[in-house]
């Protein structure tokens, strides 16, 4: 039984972090560097780093940033956005990132997966799925959420555990930043169907929505940003929570 992790995650534009609501509306949450500190301190289980406006603009990942907020950390750390090459992955690695994240990169050439596994192992390759229902069915979308992809979610997270993945960033669209709970229907329906590890995002608002993404899924982390940089439940409480309803933590 893999121990649950907390996972707060940097949503980086333009070297600051920033949150928005279904991936709009991004408005500035604090520095990047500084939030690391803080979450290092307050017991969070790993961190997460999304450049979200790389894959948009053709840019690479701040590597420099990178490395700066890898200096603050020794708990593991996951670097995603722009990322298409072998070449792309070393870099970051080299600049102290843990894992990497691929999403738009990996749907339009799906043997990136493979390469990447192959290459660096498959503990270091997080495939990131943004998933939002269109006409009742969860599909896949890329491009920061602007593009809808033909691929259903439950398909491509399988494809992606057979072609490598070490584990799976699954972030609902609908919930993003609305605070009103995670996905539970597409979150249990991709943690039953692979073997790999999934982590929950997209809707956290509050301690219970932890008890039960962890009770009702097979989610083994969970993911939340803006209730963590707007300081509206602190890591510590929030693993206090969740001991006492006996959900076993890092």
């Amino acid at each position: 039984m893999l121990k649950k992790r907390i996972i707060p995650c940097l949503d980086i534009k333009d070297g600051n972090t920033v949150k928005g609501i279904n991936f709009e509306d991004l408005k500035n949450a604090g520095d990047p560097v500084e939030l690391a500190k803080k979450y290092e301190s307050e017991g969070a289980d790993e961190l997460v780093f999304l450049d979200v406006t790389a894959t948009i603009e053709n840019r690479k990942t701040f590597v420099e940033l990178v490395r700066k907020i890898s200096r603050e950390l020794s708990i593991p750390f996951t670097v995603g956005g722009g990322i298409a090459s072998v070449e792309d992955v070393r870099k970051l690695l080299e600049a102290g990132a843990d894992k990497i994240s691929i999403n738009s990169s990996a749907v339009k050439d799906p043997k990136l997966i493979a390469e990447l596994a192959n290459e660096f192992g498959s503990q270091c390759v997080v495939v990131a799925i943004d998933t939002k229902k269109v006409k009742q069915t969860d599909l896949v979308h890329i491009k920061g959420g602007r593009e809808v992809t033909e691929l259903t979610t439950i398909e491509w997270a399988k494809r992606a555990e057979a072609l490598g993945a070490g584990e799976i960033l699954l972030t609902s669209m609908d919930g993003d930043g609305t605070k009103n709970g995670f996905d539970l229907q597409i979150t249990k329906q991709v943690s039953e169907q692979l073997t790999i590890p999934v982590i929950a995002s997209g809707g956290a608002g509050t301690a219970d929505d932890f008890v039960k993404v962890f009770n009702e899924t097979k989610a083994t982390g969970a993911l939340a940003a803006s209730i963590f940089h707007f300081n509206e439940i602190g890591i510590q409480d929030l693993k206090k929570q969740l001991k006492t309803q006996k959900i076993e933590i890092r």
